[in-house]
């Protein structure tokens, strides 16, 4: 049994990718589990730092949005909407070119909180970095 609020579609979540950071360095979501999320990104100019591999704060954009956008659709939107609170990254090894991607999976969903942990791999399917986000989830103001 999936864990979201509702039925997400890939359209819709890559949709709201774009006129913002996931959008502009080219990350895409794609595929949406029972209880996980799939994204990828390029490793690219845009991604790169100036020795030529993966900027280790691209990986952290990667965990903070696919960590973010499950979060929130676990939640019921018109209710609440979730936020990051710490975010945190182990960079096990350099990649320099291709295309990492990231597999989002909750560890905790709770009232107020939930916990996702993010893994990110090579072309090759090594690890190349792992990370926990930590989500508050916020009631939406009354109007």
């Amino acid at each position: 049994m999936a864990i979201w609020h509702g039925e997400p579609t890939l359209e819709g979540i890559n949709r709201g990718l774009q006129g913002c950071m996931p959008g502009f360095i080219g990350m895409q979501v794609t595929e949406i589990g029972e209880d996980y999320l799939v994204g990828t990104m390029p490793v690219n100019e845009r991604t790169r730092q100036p020795f030529g591999i993966l900027h280790g704060g691209a990986s952290v954009v990667l965990a903070e949005t696919l960590g973010s956008i499950g979060a929130n659709l676990v939640v019921d939107n018109s209710k609440f909407y979730c936020v990051g609170q710490e975010i945190n990254a182990n960079h096990l090894r350099p990649v320099a070119e291709g295309t990492v991607t990231g597999k989002a999976s909750a560890v905790h969903i709770g009232r107020s909180s939930q916990v996702w942990e993010i893994r990110i791999h090579d072309p090759n399917g090594k690890l190349n970095c792992i990370s926990r986000i930590t989500m508050a989830a916020v009631p939406v103001p009354a109007q």
